[in-house]
């Protein structure tokens, strides 16, 4: 087939209808927002998510006969308690903890000297006096530049301070009213779609259950491999279980990078308290069987097949938003490329739908 028969043959496939056409100008379009004016549409996107995650539970409380006002209450009231516990109980244990491990870094260090030294006594001929100092003088430095970066981070934290501070009051608010006023919100945006939408609703209702099915089987992930992951380090005695706890539960957000960067991390923390003992053995060994009953019993039964993505695409969606927002970019990776998945295998099946429920209408 000839180049110009493949692209017809494309075209034909996700533009073959006036409404496709509308369809692709308004994702363009949005998706132009998002690189664009990204950074400043933060706070409206996690409200985005928030009530995304809370309307299922408001769902499931009109299940059991509740007045769809006083469960939309209820569940925000779930949220902003976990909101506060967050701010005044979560965030200070987890800053303690990170002061205390910074506090400790210069005893690691001459605990690492010391076990450099002794390989080197030991084994002369696979490292050499100077290696050992060469790789102590490294660690030494990336120490200090952290230091440095900490330094400059507390300087320049007011404005993210302000920043977060409007985060705080914004994202509750939004998040109320996206619950409260749902209906009116929809139908407004459906006001501005044109008549013939019968592609676009198509293609939102699959998205809207891939999506939904996203961020609520993530969250409760998030939740559970948190919580089992500080029962388990918590009774091996691991320091720092509360802060390893919340790495590891984090790190699901980004599958395959987040589990191999927080491995590092807890590695080195066990051989710091334990050196080469049972006790380190058991740290890694538990850690291990939590990433794989996450990834192969947790993973299935939260999630439907539609919203795998491949690892190739993990990667380029995080590279991808990650350069362009930082942080907030990765967070949000995962979600957007399901999303940009939810369309592009909904977008050519509702085409098809649509052709042939009306090639099946009868004639007059």
């Amino acid at each position: 087939m000839s180049f110009k028969g493949v692209v017809h043959g494309w075209v034909h496939r996700y533009f073959s209808d006036e409404e496709a056409v509308i369809f692709a100008l308004l994702l363009t379009l949005f998706f132009a927002a998002l690189i664009f004016v990204g950074s400043m549409l933060m706070p409206f996107l996690t409200a985005v998510v928030v009530s995304y995650l809370l309307q299922g539970l408001v769902v499931q409380l009109q299940r059991l006969k509740i007045p769809e006002m006083l469960a939309i209450l209820l569940a925000f009231s779930l949220f902003m308690s976990l909101l506060v516990a967050a701010i005044f109980w979560l965030l200070p244990m987890i800053w303690h903890q990170l002061v205390s491990l910074i506090r400790e870094l210069p005893g690691m260090l001459r605990i690492t000297q010391d076990w450099l030294n002794s390989l080197h006594e030991s084994y002369p001929q696979l490292i050499s006096q100077e290696q050992a100092n060469s790789l102590l003088n490294d660690a030494i430095r990336e120490l200090r530049h952290i230091g440095q970066v900490l330094v400059s981070l507390s300087l320049s934290s007011l404005p993210s301070l302000l920043a977060w501070l409007v985060y705080l009051v914004l994202v509750p608010i939004l998040v109320f009213f996206m619950l409260k006023d749902q209906r009116k919100l929809t139908d407004f945006v459906i006001s501005l779609m044109p008549r013939k939408r019968q592609l676009m609703t198509q293609i939102w209702q699959e998205m809207d259950a891939q999506i939904a099915n996203y961020i609520r089987g993530k969250s409760l992930e998030i939740l559970i491999v948190a919580g089992v992951t500080w029962i388990c380090f918590s009774w091996l005695g691991l320091n720092y279980a509360e802060l390893l706890a919340l790495l590891v539960g984090f790190s699901v957000l980004v599958p395959y990078i987040g589990a191999a960067v927080v491995t590092l991390p807890v590695a080195l923390i066990a051989l710091f308290q334990f050196g080469f003992t049972s006790d380190f053995v058991w740290v890694i060994v538990i850690y291990g069987i939590i990433q794989a009953l996450d990834g192969n019993v947790l993973v299935p039964l939260l999630f439907s097949e539609a919203v795998n993505l491949h690892p190739v695409s993990i990667i380029l969606a995080v590279l991808f938003f990650g350069g362009l927002w930082g942080f907030w970019g990765v967070f949000f990776a995962i979600p957007l490329a399901t999303f940009i998945k939810a369309i592009v295998n909904a977008w050519p099946r509702a085409l098809q739908e649509t052709a042939s429920s009306g090639s099946e209408t009868p004639s007059s």
